[in-house]
């Protein structure tokens, strides 16, 4: 996960300055001077780095900081406030033409850096605001790109305008404004082609398209893997075509983040989306001040919750229902497969810690935490049950667990192994909602290094 490595380091930095009572001088330049190494390490851009450290030093040993009542926690405060003025401050959106009249964006970016998937993913963004977009194949060299978009503009159900490989991108992009001029669309997406570098033949490409139609966007996709490259990618196209923003993909791989933290401040040009994931519906909108916050271990609830409201398909009533029998200690198996199938629309259980602020455990940790192995046979166990077993779990006799074990294709010790817990977990439910003496039962998160537990 992008930035854990980041978060790790400054989260011991941090631990140190809150340890003191008081701060002197020394104490914050020995601090600074490990976050000035951290961030290096994490591929910020050096001028933006020295920049950075300059700013916080300026404000962390003013007489204000030095002399208040938990200087520790106001230094952190400062270095969050740098983080999100370094990352741009303001969150930004597409601007769009007003009334009806159609907005052109045109999608440009090198091979491999997931451009034609964005493409398609902005398209399912802009759809839930109530835009009609129409997807506009313009990578003629690349015939897999042409399918590509076209199988996720069906995935997302918005239109795609192709015209195969024998015309010019030019062409195609005129076309395809008279197309969405007729049909209703207010948004038209052109997905150009790429190159493995930055070259004069894709550059003059984009100039002539950006010169023979009303380009009103310019989005560059870059890729957050690629580091500092992914900086200096993003000046060459903003001096040679000019953008408007920036949308930064893989920021869920193993990357060190510094492109998330450089671009805005080389380029001017601020990052409106991020990749968090392979499924079209990994695509959050850019939040400097949450970002920050995940940066230095504060967790992301705000996201969280905008990502439940998205994904998860319960309506009121279910819901009520559901709450209802967990206070009363009833929620059964048939419950337990429903909130995994939720949770794995919000992006699986080490996402959704990644987001939770005091989890006691560092970034780095949650991937051995989460062992998805044991997840997948807790399922394979539910799934091998009747229907009248998973309402009723008082049903599992010897025979029947026999069976299940069988059909799941586990020992008969990890079926009952996972009752209990079910059962330690349906009590701590209703302990915990009954508003009487609590007990403290074993539980936590189900496949978190055997602890056992269940997500609800």
């Amino acid at each position: 996960m992008a930035f854990e490595s980041l978060t790790d380091k400054l989260q011991n930095v941090f631990k140190n300055l809150r340890s003191k009572g008081r701060l002197t001088e020394e104490d914050v330049k020995v601090a600074l001077k490990e976050v000035k190494m951290a961030l290096l390490e994490a591929d910020v851009n050096f001028r933006v780095v020295k920049q950075f450290v300059k700013s916080v030093e300026e404000q962390a040993i003013g007489q204000d900081v030095m002399n208040g009542l938990n200087p520790g926690q106001m230094v952190i405060k400062i270095v969050n406030d740098e983080l999100v003025a370094l990352m741009g401050s303001e969150t930004t959106e597409i601007q769009f033409q007003p009334g009806k009249a159609i907005t052109v964006v045109l999608m440009a970016g090198l091979q491999g850096a997931g451009k034609t998937t964005a493409t398609a993913k902005i398209a399912g963004r802009l759809k839930t605001k109530g835009k009609k977009s129409l997807l506009v194949a313009c990578d003629i060299y690349r015939p897999a790109a042409i399918e590509q978009l076209q199988i996720n503009g069906q995935k997302m159900e918005v239109e795609v305008f192709s015209m195969g490989t024998d015309h010019k991108p030019v062409e195609i992009a005129k076309n395809a404004i008279a197309h969405a001029e007729k049909n209703g669309h207010n948004v038209v997406i052109l997905d150009t082609a790429g190159r493995l570098h930055v070259d004069e033949d894709m550059m003059k490409e984009l100039q002539e398209i950006k010169a023979s139609v009303a380009v009103h966007q310019t989005i560059l996709v870059v890729d957050a893997m690629t580091g500092q490259d992914a900086v200096n990618v993003a000046k060459q196209f903003d001096e040679q075509i000019g953008i408007d923003g920036v949308v930064l993909t893989k920021l869920d791989g193993d990357t060190r983040g510094g492109a998330a933290l450089s671009i805005k401040s080389v380029t001017g040009k601020p990052i409106l989306y991020v990749g968090m994931g392979e499924k079209l519906s990994d695509m959050e909108q850019f939040y400097p001040d949450r970002m920050a916050n995940r940066i230095l271990g504060m967790g992301d609830v705000l996201s969280l919750i905008e990502k439940a409201q998205e994904n998860i398909d319960i309506d009121e009533e279910t819901s009520k229902d559901m709450m209802g029998r967990m206070k009363k200690g009833k929620f059964d198996f048939e419950d337990y497969l429903e909130s995994m199938k939720q949770m794995r629309k919000m992006g699986g259980l080490a996402s959704i810690l990644g987001m939770l602020p005091g989890m006691g455990m560092k970034a780095g940790d949650l991937e051995g935490m989460i062992d998805e192995k044991q997840l997948a046979h807790m399922e394979a166990i539910v799934l091998s049950m009747t229907p009248k077993e998973r309402r009723d779990p008082k049903l599992l006799n010897p025979k029947r667990k026999h069976r299940i074990a069988k059909g799941a294709g586990v020992d008969i010790s990890e079926v009952n192994r996972f009752i209990k817990q079910f059962e330690q977990s349906q009590k701590v439910m209703k302990q915990f909602s009954g508003g009487g003496k609590k007990k403290r039962f074993g539980g936590g998160f189900p496949g978190m290094g055997g602890r056992g537990g269940f997500p609800f």
